[in-house]
C-alpha cells in the first residue's frame, strides 16, 4: 500500500527480489497539469508495468473495497507513504501489517520525517518499520537503520538514499514476520514535548524570513530541495516576484545590513543578509523560467542593486 516514488521503489525492489505480491493498494488517479487529465500515482505504474492486481479505494471502508482485499489472502501488508489505515484494514493479515517510516522512530512522527530532519539540522537520521496501531507512527518497532546526514544532503539525495536503504529493511522485515523470528519492541516511553514533530509541509513552510540565523536559513532551504522548494519573496521597484532558491551557503560575518538586503557584484556574487551573515544564493528560479545557476541567473538580471528580499 504506497502512493509516491518512495513507495515505488520499494515496490519494485520486492519485485525484482521475487516476493509473492498478491496485490497493491493505492489512490484513485488525480488531474494533474495544465490539460487537468488524470494521473496514476507512481506506484500505479509500478504495479501495472509487473502486472500485479490493483485497487484504487476512494474510502479505504468502503465494504467493496474491503472484501476485494480480503480475497487477496495475503499473510503480510506493507505499507509505505500511504493513508491512515483504519482498524478493519491493519488488523486484516494473520502476520501483521507494517509501515516503513523515513525517520528512527519515535523521532519525527508526522508526514514529513526526511524534510524536517534537515530542516532541524540533524546529523543523522534512518528508517523504521513498525506494526500499525491506532495512532499515528506509534506503534511495535520492528526493525531500523541508521545513516549519517552530510552537508551536501538535501531532501533529493536523502530521499533516494532512504530508498535504496528501505527495499532491504522492508525484505527483511517481512522474512522476520513470515519466519516468526521478529518481535516487536515497543517505542521509549518519550514525552511528546521533548520528540521533534514533522508536520505536512504547507506553502508557509517554505517562505524564508530573512531575521534567521544563516544556517537556520540554509537548513531550510535544503530540507526542501528540490520540492516543495524553500521561496523567497523579491521586491524590484513596484513588483514583488516569488523567488525559489534550490541550492545556497551560509556567510557567517558582522554587518549592519537589514534582513533581506542583497549583496552582488552582478555577475558571480548574489548574497542576501540574515540576522548573523549572508546567504549565497547557488540556484535559483524564477516564474515561469528553468533553474539556473547565480551566474546565468544574473546574466538577465537587470538593475540588481535595485531589488530586496523581504
Amino acid at each position: 500500500m504506497g502512493t509516491p516514488g518512495f513507495a515505488a521503489g520499494i515496490l519494485t525492489y520486492l519485485i525484482e527480489k521475487g516476493y509473492d505480491i498478491r496485490g497493491v493498494v493505492t489512490v484513485p488517479d488525480k488531474p494533474s497539469g495544465r490539460g487537468l487529465s488524470f494521473q496514476p500515482s507512481a506506484v500505479k505504474e509500478v504495479a501495472l508495468k509487473a502486472g500485479l492486481p490493483l485497487l484504487q479505494p476512494a474510502l479505504l471502508k468502503d465494504p467493496i473495497f474491503l472484501e476485494q482485499l480480503a480475497a487477496w489472502h495475503a499473510d503480510i501488508f506493507v505499507v509505505v507513504a500511504f493513508r491512515m489505515l483504519p482498524s478493519v484494514v491493519w488488523e486484516m493479515p494473520k502476520l501483521g501489517c507494517f509501515n516503513l517510516h523515513a525517520s528512527l522512530l519515535p523521532d519525527y512522527r508526522g508526514a514529513a520525517p526526511l524534510n524536517h530532519v534537515l530542516i532541524n539540522g540533524e546529523h543523522e537520521t534512518g528508517i523504521t518499520t513498525f506494526l500499525i496501531d491506532k495512532q499515528i507512527d506509534t506503534g511495535l518497532i520492528l526493525l531500523q537503520d541508521k545513516t549519517r546526514i552530510v552537508p551536501a544532503d538535501n531532501a533529493g539525495s536523502l530521499h533516494d538514499r532512504l530508498m535504496e536503504m528501505g527495499g532491504p529493511l522492508v525484505a527483511r522485515t517481512i522474512d522476520g514476520l513470515w519466519a516468526g523470528t521478529l518481535k516487536g519492541i515497543s517505542q521509549p516511553d518519550t514525552l511528546a514535548e521533548k520528540l521533534n514533530p514533522a508536520p505536512k509541509i504547507y506553502r508557509e513552510t517554505c517562505l524564508i524570513h530573512w531575521n534567521r540565523e544563516a544556517t537556520q536559513i540554509v537548513n531550510l532551504i535544503r530540507g526542501l530541495s528540490p520540492v516543495p522548494c524553500a521561496f523567497g519573496m523579491l521586491q524590484k521597484d513596484n513588483s514583488v516576484t516569488e523567488i525559489k532558491i534550490y541550492d545556497a551557503r551560509a556567510e557567517h560575518d558582522r554587518h549592519i545590513l537589514p534582513p533581506g538586503e542583497i549583496v552582488t557584484d552582478g555577475k558571480k556574487i548574489f548574497k542576501v543578509a540574515c540576522s548573523d551573515g549572508y546567504i549565497h544564493l547557488n540556484e535559483v528560479r524564477a516564474p515561469g523560467r528553468k533553474k539556473l545557476d547565480i551566474a546565468s541567473f544574473l546574466a538577465g538580471f537587470r538593475d540588481p542593486g535595485n531589488a530586496r528580499f523581504i
